[in-house]
């Protein structure tokens, strides 16, 4: 990030269509509130279905109508009036299994006036240290009461849950499997749409805990964007296979069926586990134009369909309808995941044009999204050794050091983007690395208590570029990348302008005055040998760490110590300091299938890996 503007540069920034401008005849606009939606919706076409949710084996596990969420929602509000004795704005922790009683009980809490908190369940067979997170969530929330189904309540009290964390401390808990027939009294009815509508809790690649506020203003722009970014009508039908506890894979899954109507067929990725073939198989029967996945989940079509295919042609299984399969990321887009993943279902009719993925971070959840309409995602090659220095210089395909990079879809209507020098805070100019800047509708309005320090998390949704436009309030996304006005032109016969994103600030190395981006490094190692499955990489003191998983025989171990430090300093001209070889899965991968670095250095430096071999290359 040279300097700032080189004078007669075009600024870097860009934005999707103007959400006040598009006139079409959509009836959730007239209400403010999603449980107002919800209400009119209940009144209006009562027997629509909403949501269907899918089983292992693909049958329907149950389903719900407009009238059928609306009655549970009321029912469930009137256990947290009663039960519960809760206070308007109170917090409510929802600890559900992905299905259709955390949407039930995400209404009720919205109808009762309360903001709800989305946890995921603790893993039965592990819940030493899936629990403690819950935990955790549930106090830094400060939420009164937590709500759930019979059977997690009973794990939440049981002996192993004794051992892991102090279960006396736990808020009221409220079992919701057998409501009563009661109504509340009355609807809660919301007075400012600027209030707290619900808290979005994850846990980042860094390790880092963190929360942010979702007011009704923003819910409700935020399911307007993805209506009109999707074309979704109550007509549509949508297939999720996504854990709906944070981000745009809880927006997807609880809150866009009821703003736009249409229907979304839910397949808990779980159940990939069982059978992998149940949302490839699930879209082709319900002949499902649009579907949203995660990378670990497509990972998991990838490794274990991959000899499949033909079995599954012959069972009738056909993708070719498929318009959009949208992987929903905070991250660069895994280009090598997405088209393994083209090639393999090629047969099984799907389009490769098909295929993208989306953006989004904690200040705002959802930044680019493919949608139908508009210009397939570019790709570019970049220089590596130029991107190390924060340049970006555009390089052909195969040429040496060239690192492709795919858009990261396009942006969402309402939302504004500029590069900014994460240093000076100035705009930078098109085609120049920065920080990735957002000013949208449905932008997050802030963390709620992050623990450390509060004052440096405040300027993350409120900063101005220091020259320039210095009116803009931004939100900083903490991701690096850049805008690049392409050759293609977008819906509105504009040129279109692409946003590539290179990587999060902070998982960044600096090494030897440059900056390295750990996935690069990762990708290299993983290309050497065909027993390394996996690989993470972090540094410790000024040293880099390199850890791989071997997927062979233990004397292949020694093998692999010269293949890594070759590799890590003839692509990147750095020296690997100490190289663990590890068994598979020890390296640590939250729910959207991201390495958490930051735990796994822990684990190093704790001396908890248990490794197969640790050469140290002082």
């Amino acid at each position: 990030m040279v300097g700032n503007l080189v004078s007669g540069k075009r600024i870097a920034q860009a934005s999707g269509r103007d959400l006040g401008q598009i006139e079409d005849n959509d009836q959730a606009r007239k209400f403010l509130f999603l449980s107002e939606v919800l209400q009119w919706r209940a009144q209006t076409t009562p027997e629509h279905v909403l949501y269907t949710l899918l089983n292992s084996r693909g049958a329907i596990a149950s389903s719900l109508t407009c009238l059928q969420l609306h009655k549970r929602a009321e029912k469930i509000a009137a256990v947290l009036g009663e039960r519960g004795h809760l206070q308007d704005g109170d917090h409510v922790a929802l600890v559900y299994p992905p299905g259709i009683d955390l949407i039930a009980a995400f209404y009720g809490c919205l109808y009762a006036g309360c903001v709800p908190i989305t946890v995921r369940p603790p893993h039965p067979q592990n819940i030493a240290t899936t629990l403690p997170t819950v935990k955790m969530i549930v106090e830094v929330s400060r939420s009164v009461c937590v709500m759930t189904t019979q059977v997690i309540c009973k794990l939440l009290r049981s002996k192993e849950a004794l051992a892991a964390v102090d279960i006396r401390t736990w808020p009221p808990v409220i079992d919701t499997d057998d409501l009563p027939k009661k109504k509340p009294p009355l609807l809660h009815k919301p007075s400012n749409p600027d209030t707290l509508a619900y808290l979005d809790f994850s846990v980042s690649t860094t390790g880092m805990l963190a929360g942010v506020k979702m007011s009704h203003t923003a819910t409700s722009a935020f399911c307007r964007s993805i209506k009109l970014q999707c074309e979704l009508y109550p007509s549509r039908e949508v297939a999720i296979c996504l854990d709906p506890y944070c981000g745009l894979g809880f927006v997807l899954w609880c809150l866009c069926s009821v703003y736009s109507g249409h229907q979304s067929i839910l397949i808990p990725p779980s159940e990939l586990e069982v059978n992998p073939a149940l949302w490839l198989s699930a879209v082709s029967q319900y002949k499902v134009r649009d579907t949203f996945c995660s990378y670990s989940v497509m990972e998991l079509c990838t490794k274990g369909l991959g000899l499949q295919t033909d079995s599954l042609k012959s069972r009738g299984v056909d993708l070719s309808r498929v318009r959009t399969c949208v992987v929903v990321a905070e991250e660069r887009p895994r280009i090598a995941l997405t088209q393994s993943f083209s090639k393999l279902f090629k047969d099984l009719g799907l389009h490769p044009r098909a295929v993208s993925t989306s953006f989004g971070c904690r200040v705002n959840l959802a930044i680019c999204l493919q949608g139908t309409s508009g210009p397939d995602p570019t790709t570019v090659y970049v220089d590596m050794r130029a991107l190390r220095h924060d340049r970006v210089r555009l390089v052909e395909r195969g040429s040496p050091h060239s690192l492709p990079l795919m858009e990261s879809g396009k942006i969402l209507p309402g939302v504004r983007i500029i590069i900014a020098n994460p240093e000076t805070k100035g705009p930078m100019g098109e085609s120049h690395l920065g920080e990735i800047w957002v000013h949208s509708g449905h932008n997050a309005s802030g963390y709620f208590t992050v623990y450390g320090d509060e004052v440096l998390q405040s300027d993350h949704f409120s900063s101005r570029l220091s020259f320039g436009d210095t009116q803009t309030v931004w939100a900083r996304t903490g991701y690096l990348g850049f805008l690049r006005r392409t050759e293609l032109t977008d819906a509105s016969g504009e040129r279109h302008d692409a946003l590539y994103v290179v990587g999060a600030l902070e998982e960044a190395m600096e090494l030897r005055g440059m900056r390295y981006h750990p996935i690069d490094i990762e990708t290299s190692v993983i290309r050497t040998h065909k027993s390394i499955t996996e690989c993470a990489v972090f540094t410790w003191t000024n040293l880099l760490v390199v850890v791989v998983e071997l997927d062979g025989s233990e004397h292949e171990a020694l093998d692999l110590v010269p293949l890594v430090t070759n590799v890590v300093l003839e692509e990147h001209y750095l020296i690997v300091g100490v190289v663990v070889v590890v068994d598979i899965g020890v390296i640590p991968i939250n729910s959207r299938g991201e390495k958490q670095r930051m735990h796994l250095r822990d684990g190093f430096l704790a001396d908890q890996l248990d490794p197969i071999y640790v050469a140290y290359n002082m």
